[in-house]
């Protein structure tokens, strides 16, 4: 209540911006070009509250996105790396397959030729097998002596 005798003191307050929109930067005040026009305002219960008039928060224009995140794309990117590391590696395990089959081809085929190569040294007749050679010519052999 206010008393006729006893001049009052007036509260002023004075008013802080109110951000509709969360922002992720930290505000930073702007010192206006001009000064703004004071307003003042009388509350029900007789207060005078007097302070700037102020001009509603506008929204930060939505910077565009892009049609796919970035996330998508680091697992794609790694899906690629995957599978061109799993084709190498069949790759890999094919050639060494191919190249064990060439080696055991080449064994065997060593095998066969060595083989017979000796099968016709022991069989040939032409060549020399060793041991004292007896030619015979016009023998006749009686109670095993040998006459000629």
């Amino acid at each position: 209540m206010v008393h006729p005798e006893r001049p009052t003191a007036v509260e002023v307050h004075h008013p802080q911006p109110v951000t509709m929109y969360p922002s992720a930067a930290p505000l930073v005040p702007v010192q206006p070009g001009t000064v703004p026009a004071v307003a003042s305002v009388v509350l029900p219960d007789g207060r005078v509250v007097t302070g700037y008039a102020i001009e509603p928060a506008k929204a930060e224009p939505v910077a565009a996105k892009p049609p796919v995140s970035r996330a998508a794309v680091n697992v794609a990117l790694g899906g690629l790396g995957f599978l061109a590391v799993c084709g190498g590696l069949l790759l890999l395990t094919t050639f060494i397959t191919a190249l064990t089959a060439l080696i055991t081809q080449l064994i065997t085929l060593a095998a066969v030729i060595f083989g017979g190569w000796i099968a016709v040294q022991v069989f040939s007749a032409s060549g020399h097998k060793g041991g004292t050679t007896v030619n015979i010519r016009k023998a006749v052999i009686k109670r095993n002596r040998f006459y000629q």
